[in-house]
């Protein structure tokens, strides 16, 4: 015990008064000189290892940003989640909606997870250009004439406003990208 009142413990070294014979200093490996890289692979996984499924199926979505995408197994499973690391690990960037892929599962709390990719065919992917727009360009048609309004309030700092049509009418939202860019 220390001056200061605790116990100072050195880690990788052995227990006071014996030896400890699970644990390994760093650098030790257990068994031969070196280490099969396959076994690396499945380092955390525990006796989850042994329980490997292998699965088919199909891209659903993937986003790069959240790190992570789901796959629909041809057979009916509930969705496998993918992670990016898993995808980086085994040599690819991204993952598009649509792209057919063979993938090593592993049962987790919440269910299958990919551990490694065996293959993927993205000639059925539909490319992100492919895709429709997002929801933020999308048409309005209008489903009655013009009609005059007053602003009630309108921030531009903010973006928004509100205009009415008068006493006894409910306000309209309005953003500000609604209106064309003023005329200098």
């Amino acid at each position: 015990m220390g001056s200061d009142g605790f116990e100072s413990k050195k880690l990788g070294g052995s227990p006071p008064g014996g030896t400890a014979p699970n644990r390994l200093g760093s650098g030790e490996f257990a068994g031969s000189a070196g280490r099969d890289p396959t076994i690396e692979a499945f380092s955390g996984l525990g006796d989850a290892a042994a329980n490997l499924v292998e699965i088919s199926g199909v891209i659903k979505w993937f986003d790069a940003s959240k790190g992570y995408g789901f796959i629909v197994p041809d057979n009916g499973w509930p969705d496998v989640l993918l992670h990016v690391t898993v995808l980086r690990r085994d040599g690819y960037q991204t993952a598009y909606e649509g792209a057919r892929l063979v993938c090593e599962c592993v049962q987790r709390a919440k269910g299958y997870q990919a551990f490694r990719i065996l293959s993927m065919d993205e000639s059925t992917a539909i490319h992100p250009a492919q895709m429709l727009p997002s929801r933020t360009h999308v048409s309005v048609t209008p489903t009655s004439g013009l009609e005059r309004a007053q602003v009630k309030w309108f921030n531009r700092l903010r973006g928004f406003g509100f205009l009415t049509c008068g006493e006894g009418t409910p306000d309209i939202f309005v953003h500000m990208e609604t209106f064309p860019a003023p005329r200098e």
